[in-house]
């Protein structure tokens, strides 16, 4: 059975995994335990973001992170969400829809006015997952300076 929560500080070691595993098919990230975990707790830590797990016999086997943006554009708060992973045994099981609909239930309660995420524009399963979740592209690209 599948039980979806909010994370907490002990959950982070597993989280972390699931970075890891994620960012082995993301292009743009470099998985650093050391930075992940320390993300990971300021997210925990921060009392405006969310981190939602889904849990199976005390084993987390995904997560979807949620951080509050202000947007000028919509006069207000909007959420960014971010790490959307199931670990890849548990897939298909329609795990990432439950985690993405908490996600988008907790902005709901929240009064964010609007939610956006980033994908790789490779990762075309993850970019059919949104779409069959009614998620639309834009006409923006991301740009990044380091």
């Amino acid at each position: 059975m599948i039980t979806i929560r909010n994370a907490e500080s002990p959950d982070v070691a597993q989280l972390a995994e699931l970075l890891k595993e994620l960012f082995a098919i993301e292009a743009d990230f470099v998985f650093d335990r050391d930075k992940q975990v320390s993300g990971l707790k300021q997210l925990l830590d921060s009392g405006k973001d969310r981190v939602v797990v889904a849990e199976s016999d005390k084993r987390i086997v995904g997560m979807c992170s949620l951080q509050t943006l202000i947007s000028t554009a919509e006069g207000g708060p909007v959420g960014l969400l971010e790490d959307l992973i199931v670990t890849a045994e548990f897939r298909h099981q329609g795990i990432g829809e439950k985690l993405l609909a908490a996600a988008v239930d907790w902005a709901e309660r929240q009064g964010l006015k609007r939610l956006q995420l980033l994908a790789d524009k490779n990762n075309l399963p993850a970019l059919k997952f949104y779409e069959k979740q009614a998620w639309r592209q834009t006409q923006l690209i991301c740009l990044r300076k380091c």
